[in-house]
């Protein structure tokens, strides 16, 4: 498995960039999507991004079971995007209504479940893996509980997939900045 990592701010151009790192594959590729579109303005963002992606790349749709659907698309000959972790960690926390100074992302098991299955699939994959995700770590620490574990939770995904990925990219302002390539 060839996996990269690809992360940045928001609108920084981290999927253009995963997609042309896709395209100079030269496989077939496979975007698995983590995106629900809650309201319209999420909808009209799920539009935009599905327009922009080259017309040949498939779709699948993982909000959740984003192990599972890594296993069964993943293949020596093919390419998966995951666009992105981000939205898919916080899918996995809305489980969170509320939080209690005792609450953690550990005690909640859809979370814990579906991170460590995600964090034990990627050395097992076969074919071209580029994952992307929101740096979210770089601004004010968020006013809410829930948004304060969100963040938390998205630095120490961002550093476990880092540590198994051999290529990481930081993209700002649509340009790539190589921070690891073993």
């Amino acid at each position: 498995m060839t996996c990269e990592f690809i992360l940045g701010g928001a609108r920084s151009g981290k999927s253009r960039h995963a997609e042309q790192r896709a395209l100079e594959s030269g496989l077939p590729v496979t975007v698995i999507a983590t995106a629900e579109a809650g309201d319209e303005e999420m909808a009209a963002r799920i539009r935009r991004h599905q327009l922009d992606r080259p017309p040949h790349f498939r779709t699948v749709e993982a909000p959740v079971m984003l192990a599972d659907t890594l296993m069964h698309e993943a293949a020596a000959d093919r390419c998966l995007i995951v666009d992105c972790l981000t939205l898919w960690l916080s899918n996995l926390l809305m489980e969170a209504d509320t939080l209690t100074a005792a609450h953690s992302a550990d005690t909640l098991p859809l979370f814990s479940r579906e991170r460590d299955a995600l964090l034990a699939a990627l050395p097992l994959l076969p074919g071209k893996i580029v994952l992307v995700a929101n740096e979210v770590g770089l601004g004010l620490v968020p006013e809410h509980p829930l948004g304060r574990l969100f963040r938390d939770e998205a630095g120490r995904l961002n550093q476990a997939v880092a540590a198994r990925c051999p290529r990481v990219v930081f993209v700002a302002a649509g340009l790539p900045l190589v921070l690891k390539d073993e």
